[in-house]
């Protein structure tokens, strides 16, 4: 490819973070935190307030990122590790086939580990994950020391540091204390680091597309020592408390650090809640540090900026933690997209109310880089949506997004067009339904209430319809069958693996 042609066709910087809830922005009026290089790339690009992840965990979702499809067609419907990703057609193989110079830097969480997924180059770091670590149950190929990157550079700089030294769970959402090294050896530092060291060794000749994924605010909540200062004694808003929540923990579930669900602790809650702000702002602070960079290149105005998380964090909301669970919390996403040299025409401020998800990715940034979009892909490019607001649209947006989590008693399916939503609990028979417009909080489960019921009856006949044949026998007779198995992993993905 010809710089000529490399000069029509622009970069693309694709930023995710792992479980930032969607209203973590301060352009939103947050009364708390603080992120003002979001916020900017909000306010001089467009944002879209109705961005879900419709299977709500690392793994599920990123099949999204990378395929463009939809999760029962990618097969991750749960939460499931070390089942291989031999998926034909990605969004970095696809650009990489167009002539585009494909990097990741930090987060991929695919099997193997260090599968490429149509990358040029991948410099890892996953987190701590339980099943690269358990040196009692995996090959020693899978040890998490031979297949991180970021874990052999700390320890280069540190010699015997590891992730554990602090004490903190991966998965320890309401346990927190800072960071115990200098700064700059923060995986957050890292990863815009060895993405601003790409910059430096990229292929000049071609447009770029950089995957600068991060790891946080995902626990352990550890951020830097001057970002939890910045919040320990802010005055938080208390997480919302539905109706229909639970009252009491006779077991005690709250005080497990790895707790989903739990009365945990006030000061514990308000320490968690202070570091997970903490690094959300850290993370902002290491964006505009990258986009700094990034115009010393000279590229900024030829980079098309894409700003989202996999799924959110629970965070107490109705005493519920982590993600996995169908509340708002937990699916509804950020998700920016800025274009500084006007390459797409976008409606620079605007906000786009259409229900949008992962799958829509693949497909916005293949035809961003003027990239064929193969027929396997289902999401749908938002770029119209992004120049007008859905108001001149060739064709109907989605009505609606059905997403799902297998997870034993707590499974889920649901519904929502971002205005309303439907879930059924599988293995309960639970239902509820909340009006989203009127309660965002999902504070009132609206399922006796008389004016709701033929709304109801509406999404119950779409989540049945979009269930009719699936394998786990969720329809029978046109009605929901309550108690079948779900699974993680649908039959057509573990017949490949």
């Amino acid at each position: 490819m010809t710089t000529s042609t490399h000069e029509k066709r622009p970069n693309i910087l694709l930023i995710t973070v792992d479980q930032m809830r969607y209203d973590c922005l301060s352009l939103l009026g947050h009364p708390v935190i603080e992120t003002p290089n979001l916020d900017e790339l909000a306010r001089t690009g467009v944002r879209f307030d109705h961005a879900y992840s419709a299977t709500p965990t690392c793994v599920p979702a990123r099949a999204a990122i990378f395929t463009g499809q939809k999760q029962t067609s990618h097969g991750r419907v749960g939460y499931q590790d070390r089942v291989p990703w031999n998926y034909d057609k990605t969004l970095p193989g696809e650009l990489a086939k167009s002539g585009y110079h494909t990097q990741c830097v930090g987060k991929m969480h695919v099997y193997p580990a260090r599968s490429l997924l149509g990358f040029h180059n991948v410099i890892l770091h996953d987190g701590y994950l339980h099943h690269n670590r358990n040196k009692h149950s995996v090959p020693m190929q899978e040890h998490f020391n031979e297949v991180d990157d970021y874990l052999p550079w700390l320890r280069a700089q540190v010699p015997g540091a590891d992730l554990l030294d602090l004490g903190l769970d991966c998965n320890a959402s309401t346990v927190a204390r800072p960071w115990a090294l200098p700064e700059h050896l923060h995986p957050t530092n890292w990863t815009v680091s060895q993405s601003i060291d790409f910059l430096r060794r990229r292929d000049p000749s071609k447009p770029f597309f950089l995957w600068m994924s991060f790891v946080r605010p995902h626990s352990p909540l550890d951020p830097p020592q001057a970002y939890f200062d910045l919040y320990k004694d802010a005055d938080f808003p208390d997480p919302v408390i539905g109706d229909w929540a639970m009252k009491e923990d006779p077991q005690g579930s709250g005080l497990n650090p790895v707790t989903s669900k739990g009365l945990v602790p006030k000061r514990r809650l308000r320490n968690a809640m202070a570091a997970y702000y903490a690094l959300i702002t850290h993370i902002d602070h290491q964006i505009g540090r990258f986009l700094q960079v990034l115009e010393e290149y000279g590229e900024r105005n030829n980079t098309i900026i894409m700003f989202t998380s996999d799924h959110g964090e629970l965070m107490g909301d109705h005493h519920l933690f982590r993600k996995t669970l169908p509340y708002e919390g937990s699916t509804h996403i950020p998700f920016i997209v800025n274009d500084p040299g006007d390459c797409l025409g976008l409606d620079k401020g605007n906000v786009v109310s259409e229900i949008i998800e992962l799958r829509d990715i693949m497909p916005s940034l293949l035809e961003a880089a003027s990239t064929e979009i193969p027929d396997t892909v289902e999401g749908n490019s938002i770029w119209d949506l992004a120049r007008t607001n859905g108001k001149a649209l060739e064709r109907p947006w989605r009505e609606y997004l059905h997403g799902e989590h297998a997870q034993g008693m707590d499974s889920t399916q649901w519904i929502t067009d971002g205005w309303e939503k439907y879930i059924w609990y599988s293995q309960t028979g639970e239902e509820q339904f909340f009006n989203l417009a009127e309660d965002p909080g999902e504070l009132h489960n609206l399922m006796d209430s008389p004016q709701a019921q033929e709304r109801i009856h509406y999404w119950r006949s779409v989540l049945i319809q979009e269930l009719e044949g699936r394998e786990e026998g969720y329809v029978q007779d046109g009605r929901l069958v309550v108690g079948r198995k779900p699974v993680n992993i649908l039959a057509h993905l573990r017949s490949n693996e």
